[in-house]
């Protein structure tokens, strides 16, 4: 049998099936947690035009990412990496904000955000007028220097990789998650990869590579955040990284609900208050917009109440 959304929050270790309608019980769980901690991954970004990693069962839809170590210990995976973000970096520049960082931005916006922790590197919470977040995995739109820590917007590294490499510039492949694209057959030895003009040191994209620790102070961030919240609403991820799951492992062990919008398996499946199998740009438009609904009408019952006193005074 079903569980109803008030059964499924006295039982955070059973995964929900609700029979009542997803926006309905999605909604009901935010109404009864109004501080939210969102934790955001992959799947908000795919409608905006940026591929995911993970398929429904959270496998790898690709090659496993390049590693911190072969990045920097391999000149020929540097060169290679550098190239194939030449031809994919202009699906990232060009992606805007789709209906999940919207949503969320509302959501923030009416106080039922205290803290946006995204996974994703796209940068598009922010553009869509998220304040209150943390970028776990950093920003692929900034370039870092290894050497003296100067950091450089990804642009103008576009610049120098094309003007260096004229003839991969006309090159066109299909899009690959994070500012990648699937590029093969190639002589990737005759790229030209710049360094830094600061100090001639190694260039690589400021974001969290595998095999690379997220920095300290992002970590004791989040969980401060957590710490205040209500509950946790899990967007568009399988958390199938330990660096995100981990803050669901934390709010469940301090008794704090969590909800997942994801379409497919997830990692915490068994610690989930309710999971909503939905795409997720749907589901948050959906909970948005009856909240503000509801908000609105307990405005105008606030305002009739008031009227009514009023006239019997």
């Amino acid at each position: 049998m079903a569980k109803s959304p008030a059964a499924c929050a006295a039982t955070p270790a059973a995964v929900c099936s609700v029979a009542m309608d997803a926006s309905t019980s999605l909604a009901d769980f935010a109404a009864r947690h109004p501080r939210l901690f969102v934790l955001t991954g992959a799947g908000c970004s795919t409608d905006s035009g940026i591929p995911d990693y993970r398929d429904v069962n959270g496998d790898w839809k690709r090659p496993s990412p390049v590693t911190l170590q072969a990045f920097t210990g391999d000149e020929l995976t540097r060169r290679r990496y550098w190239a194939r973000s030449l031809v994919g970096w202009p699906t990232m520049a060009t992606a805007e904000p789709g209906a999940s960082h919207r949503a969320l931005a509302r959501l923030e916006a009416s106080g039922r955000v205290g803290l946006l922790l995204t996974q994703n590197v796209d940068g598009l919470h922010d553009a869509a007028g998220s304040r209150q977040t943390i970028d776990l995995h950093g920003r692929i739109d900034t370039v870092r220097c290894l050497g003296c820590e100067t950091r450089t917007p990804r642009a103008e590294m576009q610049q120098s990789l094309r003007a260096r490499n004229p003839a991969w510039a006309a090159l066109e492949a299909r899009a690959a998650p994070d500012g990648d694209a699937d590029v093969e057959d190639q002589d990737f030895a005759s790229f030209d990869v710049p360094t830094c003009p600061v100090c001639g040191g190694m260039l690589k994209p400021d974001v969290v590579f595998f095999g690379e620790s997220v920095p300290r102070e992002r970590v004791q961030a989040a969980y401060a955040a957590l710490s205040e919240a209500d509950a946790v609403l899990v967007a568009g991820s399988s958390l199938m990284v330990y660096s995100g799951f981990r803050f669901v492992q934390a709010a469940v062990a301090a008794g704090k609900p969590v909800a997942a919008v994801n379409l497919g398996r997830t990692r915490a499946d068994d610690l989930l208050a309710l999971k909503v199998v939905q795409p997720v740009g749907e589901a948050l438009t959906a909970l948005a917009e009856q909240l503000a609904h509801e908000r609105q009408g307990s405005a105008i019952d606030v305002a009739t109440a008031a009227t009514g006193a009023a006239w019997f005074t």
